[in-house]
């Protein structure tokens, strides 16, 4: 035998978040709720931004790809995950489990890339306005958004790469409610000591990497923005608090399912509830809070498609 055929495994069973009806039935009206509140919210940030002319600027086209992400990555996991809590069987197909994987993985790794794009464009705005126009050009922007899904899908692909040809013969059982490279690996019938390795260092340690490399550039610029103007301190501490907030929210637990995995099961599973759910939900309420543009231009938005469906 050889490549996939090593495989016996057809599909995968979810153990799920809970063997309790009113637990299940708490995390389907939360998890709904959040989802649709998630979907919405990005999906007006997304055309608040395109339909703006105020709006067009390389902060808010990164938001909108960050928005567009973050509708991405709701989707990959969650509706199944709400589908699944009533089921007594809750399965995945090998394949799909595979596209999951690759997903996830893609959309983690564009997150991260836009995260970056937009702390070193808040960087040149805050510390160097003048040039700002220049440096920060549609180009540049466009760069950047290109940039992040060639990377996603290259670390994305390498990864699956190994997984896809281990050999799967026996155990089916997933403790989870999605599938990822650390609970997959370990069904494995085979030797996975290195694979695991492979897995926290591309997984865990990017993560932790660009999580430090992202706190340390809003460090400079707070230092830097201190140090020229005091008065300019606080606007800049109120732009940048929005952003780092959804550093530490973003970076957070992938940190810690990746880098450091937890012995406890159910912090596991919190941690990747909070990531799939309410990370995406957030995103766009904590960057809308303080910014006055945008909320009037969703709010004009939402304006025009309440008006849109009275007339159809």
């Amino acid at each position: 035998m050889d490549g996939a055929n090593h495989s016996v495994v057809s599909q995968f069973v979810f153990l799920g978040l809970s063997n309790s009806w009113e637990i299940q039935l708490v995390l389907f009206v939360f998890s709904s709720m959040l989802y649709v509140a998630s979907m919405t919210g990005n999906s007006l940030i997304i055309l608040a931004v395109t339909s703006d002319p105020h709006l067009h600027s390389p902060m808010y086209f990164l938001l909108a790809n960050l928005s567009f992400i973050d509708l991405g990555f709701s989707s990959v996991t969650t509706p199944k995950m709400i589908y699944d809590l009533f089921r007594k069987q809750k399965i995945i197909s090998f394949s799909g489990c595979i596209a999951q994987i690759f997903f996830i993985h893609v959309i983690g790794a564009v997150e991260m890339v836009l995260l970056i794009a937009m702390a070193f464009d808040r960087y040149v705005a805050i510390c160097k306005p003048l040039h700002c126009l220049t440096i920060m050009s549609p180009r540049m922007c466009i760069f950047f958004s290109g940039s992040a899904w060639m990377i996603g899908h290259i670390h994305s692909v390498v990864q699956l790469a190994f997984v896809v040809n281990l050999p799967f013969c026996g155990p089916n059982v997933l403790d989870s409610f999605y599938c990822d490279l650390p609970q997959l690996i370990e069904l494995a019938c085979t030797d996975t000591y290195q694979l695991e390795l492979m897995v926290t260092a591309n997984s865990g340690f990017i993560s932790v990497g660009s999580f430090f490399i992202l706190i340390i550039s809003y460090i400079v610029i707070i230092l830097t923005v201190q140090k020229h103007s005091s008065a300019g301190f606080s606007k800049a501490l109120s732009t940048l608090s929005a952003h780092i907030t959804v550093v530490v929210l973003s970076f957070g637990p992938l940190m810690f399912l990746y880098t450091w995995p937890s012995p406890s099961t159910h912090l596991d599973k919190f941690l990747a509830i909070f990531d799939a759910v309410l990370t995406p939900f957030l995103n766009p309420i904590i960057y809308t809070f303080r910014n006055q543009e945008m909320k009037v231009a969703m709010r004009r938005v939402c304006r025009q498609l309440v008006s849109y469906r009275k007339m159809s």
